[in-house]
């Protein structure tokens, strides 16, 4: 069986970045909503929502969290790099319907401690809606024999 592994420490180079985009559903909200035991009216209850600052309902901030791990878990530094940390800023709201776009770009890379430091991006078209800073233990490449 093939391992499957994204890149090793020496395959990364700082200004690397990689995105995942996702279209998110009403399906999607209840879902995470569900998972997270995150029933906040203002995710779940359009009469609600309404009343608030935002008009409406909005996706929770902490799905844009997930969509940075995404990326990080599948792409950069990808399979294989275990999350460390996670510093974020909800910058503006997510509606249902909006297409959320997550990017990870490599600012750092501490070798000895096999660590990797992204800024993590969230932008709904031209608005960033969640920035940040992600901390990733990534693996060195094997010894051959």
């Amino acid at each position: 069986m093939q391992e499957l592994h994204g890149y090793y420490l020496e395959d990364l180079d700082i200004g690397m970045s990689a995105s995942y985009a996702k279209t998110i559903s009403e399906s999607d909200v209840y879902t995470f909503a569900g998972i997270s035991g995150d029933n906040n009216p203002v995710h779940i209850n359009e009469e609600y929502a309404k009343t608030t600052p935002f008009g409406g309902r909005i996706v929770h901030g902490m799905f844009s969290a997930a969509l940075i791990s995404t990326v990080a878990g599948t792409r950069l530094p990808g399979p294989g790099c275990i999350y460390v940390d996670q510093q974020i800023s909800f910058k503006a709201p997510v509606h249902i319907g909006d297409t959320a776009c997550a990017t990870l770009t490599v600012t750092e890379i501490d070798a000895r401690r096999k660590r990797v430091i992204c800024r993590t991006d969230v932008h709904v078209g031209d608005k960033l809606v969640a920035t940040g800073s992600g901390t990733f233990m990534v693996s060195k490449r094997p010894a051959q024999d």
